[in-house]
Parts: structure tokens; C-alpha cells; sequence
């Protein structure tokens, strides 16, 4: 059994400084900047059957989103080996964008995502805490998902890609507005991601009774983190809690959106549903959640500020905007100049977000006051 001195020395041996935890957002990075790349050759051509476009979507939600919540949690359990989790998971990221064989990606999502699985378990070991849980549960979701898609093209794991996004951040949610959260929040949470689980395996059995499951379940899900999510007061406040509140709330929107779909049409195989349930998923919710969070987040990771600047309010906008016009006028009426115009600002918003994000820091190392 490990003593203090020898747990002491784990965690000194630990990237903890802030350049070697800088240096795991270079894969993210680069799987993001993969990605909208892929998102480009779509709208020039949606029947792209070049590698990238095919592989863009596991891309970005295991390559970028996966290693930046696995490089939290790492942060957080302070163990050397926690580490191995977003270093694979972005090394994998970027392997099904080189011109190396698709296994070789796969194979480093399916470690990376294992690895995440156990360092959740060690934290909630000592903890114990409902959060951790449902943490465990969506890094579950997207160990499963990998493995699936060795197998299985992307369509049919999507339920397992959504659910490990949604059950990662409704327990982010839990764990940073716990003291907001009714008593027994903790447990309702764990009961609900549960059947988010289920009806993901029950999507794999009977694709469109589990899908429309996997739909219901998901919007009583956003419904019940949006009545009792702080967000909801705080949209009336100011400055930072109020660009917080707003941009969780349109992602609650737009993942509401997606859950609709699903429930009343089952598994998206249309070309419309399909990118509906895709963009309203990981791009309007995951990045609001991430735009959200980013000024708390980030600096516990990094051990740098990122402090406020009202400029944070225009890649969400211009997300938001991109999505209405590639999503209703797009999707639902057929527009496809729309649907391309609002791609390119969603494209834009994300380019936006990590300028404006880099150049808060940037600023607030060199001391120079942002507006």
C-alpha cells in the first residue's frame, strides 16, 4: 500500500505545470481543426466519400471533446498514468485523420476511452460522490462506442456518441451547481442516465423502438436539467454568469431539438434527421456546454485565468445563428443556400472561439485589461 511520501512523489511526477498540460490540447486541436475542415468538404459536396468527411464526426466528439474531458479528469486525479487517457484518445484522433490505417485510430479510441473509464473509478473511489457516477456512465458510453465502431458505421453508434457527450456534462452540470440541485438530485441523475444506457442497447436490438426510447428518455433528461439547472436565474444577471446561462440554455434547446427527432422518428436515417440529431447534439449543445465552461474549466486545468471579455459573446452568437439557418430554413424547408451559409458560420463560430479564447489568456498573462 502506497504511503505519503510515495503518493507525494506520483503526483510531483505528474504534468502538472501548465505547458505539459497545454501540450494535450495540441491533439484536441488538431482533431478540431480536422474536423471543420470535414465540415467544409460536406458542404461543397454532402455525398463526399473521401476519408475525412466519413471519419469527422468520431473526430470530433472522441478525438476533441473526448480529450478535453479525459485531460480534466486527469488533472483531477493527479496521477501519472491518468495521463495515458487524453494522449490516446487525441493520438487517435489524429491516427483516422493520417494516412495510416483506420484500425490504428480505432484501436488508441478504445484504449484512450478505457483508460478514462478507470480513472473515473479511482476518483469515484474516493469520493463516492453521484457525479462521478454519471461520469463513469458516459465514459462507458464512449468506451462502448469505439468498440462498436470497429464494427459498425457511425449511424448506428450515434446514440452511444450522444449519450456519452449528455451524460459527461449533465454530471459536469451536478458537480458545478450542486448546492442549486434539489436533495436527492444526485440520485434522480444516476436513475435517468441509466436509461439513457438501456435505451442506447436497445437501439442496437430493435434500431427504431430503441431509438425513440433513447428520445424520450433524452428529453426528460434536458428537461429536468433545465428546470433545476442555476442557468435559469442567472440568464438575469450579469457578465459572466449571464454569457453562462445563455449559452447553456440554447444548448438545452437545441439538444431538446435532437431528442424530439429521435422520439418521433426513431433512428435518423434521412439525410436532414441525420445531420438534425448530429449538429443539435454535438455541435449546438457539446460546444455551448464547452463555451459555457471554458472560463471555469480551462484555468483549473492550465493553472492560467481566463477571465470574462464581452468579445466571448460573439462565436456563441454566431454559432447560434449558423445553426437556426442550417437546421430550420436548412433541414426542415429544404434550403440548401441556408443550410451552406449557416455550415460556414458555425465553422466560423468554432475559429472564433479559440481566438477569443487564446487571446483572453493571452491578455490576461500580459496583464492588459479586455473589455
Amino acid at each position: 500500500m502506497p504511503t505519503n511520501r510515495h503518493l507525494t512523489l506520483m503526483a510531483e511526477t505528474a504534468p502538472t505545470r501548465s505547458m505539459g498540460r497545454a501540450m494535450f490540447f495540441v491533439p484536441a486541436g488538431i482533431s478540431l481543426l480536422a474536423g471543420l475542415t470535414a465540415a467544409l468538404m460536406l458542404v461543397a459536396d454532402r455525398e463526399s466519400a473521401e476519408r475525412l468527411p466519413s471519419v469527422h464526426g468520431v473526430v470530433m466528439v472522441l478525438g476533441f471533446l473526448g480529450t478535453l474531458v479525459a485531460l480534466e479528469r486527469a488533472v483531477a486525479l493527479r496521477r501519472m498514468w491518468a495521463y495515458a487517457a487524453p494522449a490516446c484518445l487525441g493520438l487517435g484522433g489524429i491516427a483516422l485523420v493520417a494516412p495510416l490505417p483506420l484500425l490504428a485510430g480505432r484501436l488508441l479510441l478504445v484504449v484512450g476511452a478505457a483508460l478514462a473509464v478507470a480513472t473515473l473509478s479511482v476518483l469515484w473511489r474516493r469520493q463516492q460522490d453521484d457525479a462521478t457516477a454519471g461520469q463513469i456512465l458516459g465514459a462507458v458510453m464512449a468506451l462502448v462506442a469505439a468498440l462498436l465502431w470497429t464494427r459498425l458505421d457511425v449511424a448506428d453508434v450515434l446514440p452511444w456518441l450522444v449519450g456519452f457527450v449528455v451524460l459527461t456534462i449533465a454530471a459536469e452540470r451536478l458537480e458545478l451547481a450542486r448546492l442549486t440541485m434539489p436533495p436527492r438530485a444526485g440520485r434522480v441523475l444516476l436513475v435517468v442516465s441509466s436509461l439513457v444506457l438501456l435505451a442506447a442497447v436497445a437501439s442496437l436490438m430493435w434500431p427504431q423502438l430503441g431509438a425513440r426510447a433513447f428520445g424520450v428518455v433524452l428529453a426528460g433528461l434536458v428537461l429536468w436539467l433545465a428546470r433545476h439547472d442555476v442557468a435559469r436565474r442567472l440568464i438575469r444577471s450579469a457578465g459572466l454568469p449571464r454569457f453562462a446561462a445563455a449559452a447553456l440554455l440554447g444548448g438545452y434547446v437545441w439538444l431538446f431539438a435532437a431528442a424530439v427527432v429521435w422520439a418521433v422518428g426513431g433512428m435518423p436515417r434521412t439525410p436532414a434527421a441525420y445531420d438534425t440529431v448530429v449538429h443539435a447534439s454535438f455541435l449546438a449543445f457539446a460546444m455551448s456546454m464547452v463555451i459555457a465552461h471554458a472560463p471555469v474549466i480551462f484555468p483549473s486545468v492550465l493553472r492560467r485565468p481566463l477571465p470574462y471579455r464581452s468579445v466571448m459573446w460573439l462565436p456563441l452568437v454566431v454559432l447560434h445563428v449558423g445553426l437556426v439557418l442550417r437546421l430550420i430554413p436548412g433541414n426542415l424547408l429544404g434550403q440548401d443556400g441556408l443550410w451552406r451559409l449557416g455550415s460556414w458560420l458555425d465553422v466560423a463560430a468554432l475559429l472564433l472561439f479559440v481566438g477569443t479564447t487564446a487571446g483572453s489568456a493571452i491578455a490576461s498573462a500580459s496583464g492588459s485589461a479586455g473589455p
